[in-house]
């Protein structure tokens, strides 16, 4: 029987602080503990222990392949804020501000090493080669996911189509391996394992829309960070790309051409997003998502009470403020 969120998420949090590393170079180690210890929701390793055990295993038994998700997380985040010069993360200053570049980028390569080693550890031989190929696979195509992040921002010709594939890879992915890893743990068949990841890669696009609707009609205080930062920045969201493609009026143009001052863009191209409809419109596709979702849980044959935690868990996707 699954236990509820804070649980997991209570288990993941001493395995973060169990877990052994060497003190020494600090300047290696320190950043890591540093990454690991800024909290967060902790998604993807309740995701992976909750499937273990709605798969008829127990949290415990996929711990450390929680705790290699959350490494791996962890680590894509160091790089990411070295390449966005990014100067806060979850309200803390990012690890290349607190030391620099150099160490952002060595520390993360630790703790790439780490996830590759936890993956194996706990289960038998043929399960950590499972896991081991889940993991490279996905490592892969989150790696392929960033560049096409950043081919993007020198592209004018991007689609919808090539967007949602970007996040796809670069967020969703991840999710459904949590979730793969969980029933490959629990010694689930492939069909199984297939739902699980295809519950976890639909979460995360939903997630991913969730945050670029929030990213410009959020509350600035629940979603911890100033609103428009995506449209000062230019970034290629859903929203923006579609306004590319569809604005008559000249702004999204105008804007991405000769910027003006940033409250004034922001306004200014919040009001076409408007006049298109762009905000129901992605509420409908995030519920398009979040309505699979429910139906791969379905599939599962999961017992009732297990079953909730899973779509409840997606039902708050499509209405989370941060």
């Amino acid at each position: 029987m699954i236990h509820d969120q804070h649980h997991y998420h209570t288990l993941i949090e001493e395995a973060i602080h169990q877990y052994r590393m060497p003190q020494q170079p600090a300047g290696l180690y320190d950043p890591v503990r540093y990454a690991m210890d800024c909290g967060g929701k902790r998604m993807r390793p309740i995701l992976c222990m909750a499937m273990c055990e709605a798969l008829g295993g127990k949290a415990q038994d996929a711990i450390n392949q929680a705790l290699a998700i959350e490494m791996f997380h962890n680590f894509t985040l160091l790089h990411d804020d070295v390449m966005d010069s990014a100067d806060m993360r979850r309200g803390r200053p990012t690890v290349h501000v607190r030391w620099d570049d150099r160490t952002a980028i060595l520390s993360g390569d630790a703790m790439l090493s780490m996830a590759t080693e936890l993956v194996n550890e706990g289960v038998d031989a043929s399960t950590a080669a499972s896991c081991r190929r889940l993991l490279y696979r996905t490592a892969m195509e989150v790696y392929e996911g960033q560049q096409y992040d950043m081919d993007f921002e020198n592209r004018d010709d991007v689609t919808v189509d090539d967007y949602l594939n970007m996040i796809r890879l670069k967020t969703s992915v991840l999710i459904g391996c949590a979730c793969r890893m969980g029933a490959i743990v629990a010694g689930a068949d492939e069909d199984v394992q297939h739902q699980t990841y295809r519950f976890g890669e639909l979460l995360g696009l939903a997630f991913q829309l969730r945050d670029d609707y929030l990213d410009t009609y959020g509350d600035p205080i629940m979603f911890g960070k100033e609103i428009g930062g995506d449209i000062v920045n230019d970034k290629k969201t859903w929203f923006l790309i579609n306004a590319m493609a569809e604005d008559q009026s000249g702004v999204i143009k105008s804007e991405l051409s000769l910027p003006s001052e940033p409250r004034h863009k922001i306004q200014r191209v919040k009001e076409v997003y408007d006049n298109l409809g762009l905000p129901e419109r992605c509420g409908e596709l995030i519920e398009r998502y979040i309505s699979e979702a429910k139906q791969c849980v379905a599939r599962l044959q999961l017992v009732p009470a297990d079953a909730n935690f899973f779509t409840e868990l997606a039902g708050k996707s499509s209405t989370r403020t941060q």
